[in-house]
């Protein structure tokens, strides 16, 4: 660290105290970013680490989704994105009015809604999955006709596993399409004794290669329980240097280097420093949305708990 960065991380970790503030940063952030982080992880259970601090500010490092995410789950905090065009493709790729529509068309069906999506959109939905646990959110539903949006991958994957029909939303996340198989086998030739773990967001020609396929958390899981010490990665890269720092005594191959997210590599030490000192860019979910939203999230912690979710609640929008 030069004299510069030390510096720097320093008027940040002092500003942070001063602001009673909570810097959450998500897998795919830069390194310096993710070290200086109290919190490193997937954006669901960033949002739920920051509910039970005592913090009054939340700095997320991450996509727009995701601070809006932090919103709905801690009203009382305010949630700052360091760099407000911070945004997620796929969250883009369906928008509220289009799922009304959606709707209309398929009256009864159920919704399932990945949390990477916009606050408008899991308000419109009857519940929220992430890439762990989807598979046993579509299993917990009672509805032959389900609606799994946005992503197609993730939705064609869960579908695989659970010889479900579901009605895909052809949304994608450009990062992990960019993941190819004639990537992995490249990789894997140079390291055969490898295991090859992939995010299910990736093609299902990719997936249908891996030797495990699983969300960011699941991998960073699964990297410290593994007894391989080399893994070829398929997400975005940015994981790489959590997974390195966790388990020094292993080492970690990208997929495909070019699985970048642009989006993901926005926020850097300086904006966060600004963010702090500007009290910006705060991002708040309106409250009828929030709750509607909260609602589709609530119901998939429920299913987690071994409950049947409630599929009632909701608040007129």
């Amino acid at each position: 660290m030069t004299p510069n960065d030390a510096e720097l991380n320093e008027r940040v970790l002092r500003l942070k105290q001063e602001r009673k503030a909570v810097i959450l940063a998500h897998n795919y952030q830069i390194a310096e970013v993710q070290d200086i982080a109290d919190f490193v992880g997937d954006s669901l259970e960033l949002s739920q680490s920051a509910a039970k601090t005592d913090a009054e500010v939340i700095v997320f490092c991450g996509v727009h989704f995701m601070a809006e995410t932090a919103s709905i789950l801690c009203p009382d905090k305010k949630v700052l994105l360091p760099d407000k065009n911070a945004g997620c493709p796929m969250a883009n790729m369906i928008t509220g009015e289009e799922l009304r529509r959606k709707k209309a068309e398929m009256p009864g069906a159920a919704v399932v809604c990945y949390v990477n999506s916009l606050a408008e959109v899991k308000a419109e939905s009857d519940i929220c999955c992430t890439s762990a646990n989807a598979v046993k959110i579509v299993q917990s539903l009672d509805s032959d006709d389900i609606l799994f949006i946005p992503d197609q991958y993730l939705g064609h994957w869960v579908a695989s596993k659970t010889n479900r029909k579901l009605t895909l939303w052809p949304g994608f996340c450009p990062t992990h399409v960019k993941i190819r198989p004639e990537d992995i086998m490249a990789v894997k030739k140079e390291h055969p004794a490898a295991k090859v773990v992939v995010h299910p967001e990736c093609r299902p020609e990719v997936t249908a290669i891996a030797d495990e396929v699983m969300g960011t958390g699941g991998m960073c899981r699964f990297a410290r329980q593994t007894e391989a010490t080399e893994l070829i990665i398929g997400t975005e890269i940015g994981i790489l240097h959590r997974l390195s720092k966790e388990n020094p005594g292993k080492k970690f191959f990208p997929a495909s280097k070019r699985a970048v997210c642009p989006n993901m590599k926005l926020i850097t030490l300086e904006k966060v420093l600004w963010a702090l000192e500007d009290m910006a860019t705060e991002v708040k979910v309106p409250e009828a949305i929030r709750l509607n939203a909260k609602a589709a999230v609530d119901k998939m912690l429920e299913v987690g708990m071994g409950q049947p979710p409630d599929m009632s609640r909701r608040v007129a929008l």
